[in-house]
């Protein structure tokens, strides 16, 4: 897809964020990689006022269009790309749920073989760092190594996928993850897991498993 292509589809993706109820307002931010860096929301205009044009071009060297001023987390956006040279996609936002757990510092340990959709046996809880900061996208950059899904502590959810489309899909299972752990932790502390075996089990499973995209 060329750029103004690739643009549209982020504005897609971000309506269609907000419109399933993961996130509020212009919370959160979309990017794509894009040549040799990648294009990403800007900072603080509402998606249904967005236009191709006003997404924003930031080169791997973390170099932006000087007329433009890209989302304040670029910098971890830029992190996801550098750690993941395979995915090219990231979706943040607030989702309700999964920021919930966020606020605990829990991890979302194997209460449910889709946690699988990480890639890993659990959803992790990076910790917190303040939004924008070089501190937080080391906390990204370490974290993303190992699951294509993060909690950031006080803060939301990052999902990064091979495209936008599935890396929506994947914010999306994390927050429902997120719902059926806050209603099992009232019941009991110790929520009971699937074993590591039977996570690997379904981890290999898994390697032909998801949303199909063309």
């Amino acid at each position: 897809m060329n750029r103004e292509q690739i643009a549209q589809e982020i504005i897609e993706t971000c309506l269609r964020m907000n419109a399933i109820g993961l996130n509020q307002g212009t919370s959160g931010n979309i990017s794509a990689r894009y040549q040799s860096g990648f294009l990403i929301t800007p900072s603080g205009i509402p998606y249904e006022r967005l236009t191709p044009e006003q997404i924003v071009y930031v080169s791997n060297e973390g170099e932006y269009e000087a007329d433009k001023v890209p989302s304040s987390e670029w910098h971890f956006h830029l992190s996801c790309y550098q750690a993941r040279p395979e995915l090219n996609a990231v979706v943040h936002n607030h989702a309700v749920n999964s920021t919930a757990v966020s606020i605990l510092n829990h991890t979302i340990p194997a209460i449910h073989y889709m946690v699988a959709v990480t890639g890993t046996d659990h959803v992790p809880c990076i910790p917190y760092a303040t939004f924008g900061t070089k501190a937080l996208s080391d906390n990204v950059k370490e974290g993303i190594k190992y699951s294509k899904a993060l909690l950031m502590q006080h803060h939301g959810l990052i999902a990064m996928e091979v495209n936008l489309e599935k890396a929506l899909w994947l914010a999306n299972e994390i927050e429902i993850l997120a719902q059926l752990y806050l209603k099992v932790l009232p019941v009991m502390e110790s929520v009971p897991v699937l074993s590591q075996a039977e996570m690997q089990c379904v981890l290999e499973k898994f390697k032909n498993y998801g949303l199909k995209t063309q």
